[in-house]
C-alpha cells in the first residue's frame, strides 16, 4: 500500500473516540472510518488522475488536509462526501496551477534545446573566433580567460605567472588588434564590462 505505517496510525489516532476531546467536539467518526474509506478515495483518485502515481499523491494530500482540519467536519454528516469534497477540490486546484506552467505545450521554449541563429550572427561568430586565432599566443590566451571564461585578472596573472599590468596590456592590445581585425574602429569586440 502507498501510505507509511505510521501515517497509517496517525489516522488512527485522530479517528479513534480517544480524541473526543479535540478543539472540543465528539469524535468525528467511529475507529477506522477513516481508514476505510481510503480504498474509496483511491478509486475517486484514479479516476481524475491519469496515472496510479498521481492518484497516491492525491489521496494522500486529501488525507493529509482532512487531517488537518477535522475541527471543520460538521456532525451528522458524510464524512465520505466531504472527503471526496476535499479530494475534488484538490484536484481542480492543482489543474489551475498546472494550466499557468504548462511544460512541454507546442512551441513551448524550454522544450528547444537552442535557438537557430541567424546566418549574419553565425557569420559574425566564425569572424570573431577567425580574429582571435590571428592573435599572438599570449594576447589570445588573456583574451580567453579573462573575457570569454570570465577568470579575474588576479588569477589569470598567477595561472600565467605575470602580474595584472601585463594580463591587462594583453587584453587592451588584444582588443585593439581585434577591432580592426574586424572592421570595428574604435569598438571593441569583447565587452568592457567583463574585462
Amino acid at each position: 500500500m502507498f501510505l507509511t505505517h505510521a501515517f497509517q496510525n496517525e489516522i488512527m489516532k485522530l479517528a479513534s473516540p480517544a480524541n473526543s476531546d479535540l478543539c472540543g467536539l465528539r469524535p468525528v467518526t467511529a475507529h477506522g472510518d477513516v481508514v476505510a474509506l481510503i480504498p474509496a478515495l483511491r478509486a475517486f483518485a484514479r479516476s481524475l488522475c491519469r496515472d496510479s502515481d498521481s492518484a497516491d499523491d492525491l489521496v494522500q494530500e486529501t488525507l493529509v488536509k482532512a487531517i488537518g482540519n477535522l475541527d471543520k467536519f460538521q456532525p451528522n454528516t458524510r464524512l465520505k462526501s466531504w472527503l471526496f469534497t476535499i479530494m475534488r477540490n484538490t484536484f481542480c486546484t492543482r489543474i489551475k496551477v498546472n494550466k499557468h506552467e504548462a511544460p512541454g505545450v507546442v512551441g513551448c521554449v524550454s522544450i528547444q534545446a537552442w535557438a537557430a541563429e541567424s546566418q549574419e550572427w553565425a557569420q559574425r561568430g566564425r569572424e570573431a573566433a577567425r580574429a582571435i586565432d590571428l592573435l599572438p599566443h599570449e594576447q589570445r590566451e588573456a583574451v580567453v580567460t579573462v573575457c570569454m571564461m570570465g577568470i579575474s585578472y588576479q588569477e589569470a596573472a598567477a595561472n600565467g605567472a605575470c602580474k595584472v599590468g601585463t594580463i591587462k596590456s594583453r587584453i587592451n592590445r588584444a582588443r585593439a588588434k581585434l577591432a580592426i581585425e574586424l572592421d570595428e574602429g574604435t569598438n571593441a569586440v569583447i565587452s568592457r564590462a567583463k574585462c
